[in-house]
């Protein structure tokens, strides 16, 4: 780190968790991130805050007017550019150093591999079902933990899926909690509308999650999911089991 970095990043190095060491291997990180809107923006701007030394951002929307109301990395001037650069811009605002790489592509699984190939943390922004099972698999084909946070109404939901391990003692991942072949109701903001500050507050909490990885801190989320009702204002953790059997991640003949 050079004199503005250790300057710049101060408030982190004080931390014993982090220090010199933990905030140069967040300055050597590469950040993937799914999805630039609600969950999306409060990620890309505190992981370029704190200096994530790579970020790619990949969502194929562009900016609505009906966004402004809770997705922070955009602003009004901006309606109708891509959300990765209007994100991007943002970003560098904050911090010029990181290198953001944007993809405006739906995330198909050759994508997300080529994105996944050199990852360090791997954060879902997703709002749907689909996307949020091709990036779990692919998360587990790379070996790379990933973030999965989401929010709807009042409700917001924050799990780290980290399968690396090995297989006898690893972690759950996405599909374990959610098979792949579940009947799922999609529910979007659009009909069910999202408290603002909810998604600020669980992409925030993914971003906690994402830099205690990066920089090897305290305790993860693998194998809970911290489950927010923001109308009552009650948190708690839901401790989570692997399947053996999962389409995913699980072993052929496992018991």
């Amino acid at each position: 780190m050079n004199d503005d970095q250790l300057l710049r990043y101060s408030r982190h190095i004080l931390l014993d968790a982090i220090g010199i060491d933990g905030q140069q291997r967040i300055l050597e990180a590469h950040a993937v991130v799914l999805g630039a809107g609600g969950l999306g923006s409060p990620v890309a701007l505190y992981l370029a805050a704190a200096g994530v030394g790579r970020i790619t951002l990949i969502d194929d929307d562009t900016v609505d007017a009906t966004n402004l109301q809770r997705q922070i990395a955009h602003v009004e001037q901006r309606i109708g550019q891509l959300k990765v650069e209007s994100a991007r811009e943002a970003m560098r605002q904050i911090n010029p150093g990181p290198r953001v790489r944007t993809l405006a592509r739906r995330a198909d699984p050759a994508l997300l591999d080529e994105c996944l190939s050199d990852a360090s943390v791997v954060l879902d922004c997703s709002d749907n079902f689909a996307t949020r099972q091709a990036l779990n698999a692919a998360c587990v084909r790379a070996g790379v933990p990933l973030v999965s946070g989401a929010a709807i109404g009042f409700d917001g939901q924050v799990g780290v899926f980290d399968t690396r391990a090995g297989s006898q003692h690893a972690g759950p991942c996405y599909a374990c909690l959610f098979p792949p072949d579940a009947a799922v109701e999609e529910v979007r903001c659009a009909v069910m509308g999202v408290l603002a500050p909810l998604v600020g507050v669980v992409g925030s909490l993914q971003a906690v999650e994402a830099l205690k990885l990066l920089a090897g801190a305290g305790r993860s989320l693998a194998g809970r999911l911290l489950l927010i009702d923001a109308l009552d204002m009650d948190i708690r953790t839901m401790q989570l089991q692997r399947n053996p059997y999962c389409p995913v991640c699980g072993q052929p003949g496992a018991a």
